[in-house]
């Protein structure tokens, strides 16, 4: 049985398409993948826990990197894409 915060190939094909790209030539490690990123979003949202108690043996990354792309988002406007999205595919 899949975990909530797991995205399957299907899903994550159509959000995918929503997020921004990174910057490229920006400074710093290489950014972490956004399906780890964004499945770390949803086991945050789902358990409840803070962000900086995200277990890094999950794989998600810190929780700090988690938070910053989620906001990232939230300031680019994809939760409210992918909402209009999913709620279309549904009619």
């Amino acid at each position: 049985m899949a975990k909530p915060w797991e995205i399957d190939e299907g899903l994550w094909a159509r959000i995918a398409a929503l997020l921004p790209e990174h910057r490229p030539g920006s400074r710093g490690p290489v950014p972490l993948d956004d399906r780890k990123c964004l499945q770390g979003v949803l086991f945050v949202l789902y358990t409840g826990i803070n962000w900086k108690h995200l277990p890094p043996e999950l794989g998600f990354g810190s929780g700090i990197t988690c938070w910053r792309r989620f906001r990232r988002w939230c300031e680019a406007g994809v939760w409210d894409r992918l909402h209009r999205r999913l709620l279309s595919e549904l009619h």
